[in-house]
């Protein structure tokens, strides 16, 4: 068995090797100033209204590879938590006595723990015309709502953060992706196709489905972060 591994493992590198061989010579000299898949992405932005060409890729162009690395993302939360729930042997404990915390450091904490959230939320909603989207909004709001831990305690997280909530957020982020693009399927013939009315170049209401998709994973990113540092705690804090 370990034989057939290591043929397997060699078959796959030396194909990779020959084919990385051929197609090294058909790539563009450095510095050369034609870049189709630039001009492609660009011009199918500006077509579909989506002021930010990134998040037009992302969810547009190559909107399919991007349910994939959604899917990725669910499946690792998933794959972590079903790891970190609690053994047979482990217990509940009281949780250990909280250290003093500056009262500078409180109020810095719980008056940015409410910006960052908003800001989070703020990268997602403007994701189509400005820098972000939904993941990179959904870890910003995910990850400030733990300031409540750094500024105060546990005790505090575990009061502000409705985990059922969560985890049916989670899951609905995943469903709404694949809705949407079964309703592209249904609306236009095609899995994920744009078929939301565009509206105007660098108008909020703009972008067609490449809006809606950067809500829905903003809302399983934000949620999945949470739950998966949920666990993490969990086990540091309270589990024995």
């Amino acid at each position: 068995m370990k034989r057939l591994r290591w043929l397997v493992c060699w078959f796959g590198i030396c194909t990779f090797g020959i084919l990385l061989i051929f197609a090294i010579p058909g790539l563009p000299p450095v510095g050369d100033v034609s870049h189709p898949y630039r001009d492609l992405a660009v011009r199918a932005a500006v077509e579909h209204a989506t002021a930010n060409t990134v998040a037009s890729v992302n969810f547009d162009t190559r909107a399919f590879d991007t349910l994939g690395e959604e899917a990725i993302f669910f499946t690792a939360v998933l794959g972590a938590i079903a790891l970190l729930r609690p053994a047979r042997h482990e217990k509940d404990r009281r949780l250990p006595h909280s250290g003093r915390v500056l009262a500078s450091t409180r109020l810095a904490g719980y008056v940015f723990l409410g910006i960052t959230t908003v800001v989070g939320w703020d990268v997602v909603a403007h994701g189509h015309l400005t820098p972000g989207g939904g993941f990179q909004g959904g870890i910003v709001a995910g990850s400030g709502l733990h300031l409540a831990y750094v500024a105060g305690n546990y005790s505090v997280l575990q009061r502000i953060r409705p985990l059922r909530l969560l985890e049916i957020g989670e899951a609905a982020g995943v469903v709404g992706f694949i809705g949407i693009g079964l309703a592209g399927l249904v609306c236009a013939g095609s899995f994920l196709t744009n078929f939301v009315p565009m509206g105007i170049l660098g108008g909020f209401l703009s972008g067609g489905t490449v809006a809606l998709l950067n809500a829905v994973v903003g809302l399983e990113v934000g949620c999945g972060v949470v739950m998966l540092l949920s666990r993490f705690l969990e086990q540091d804090l309270v589990m024995t």
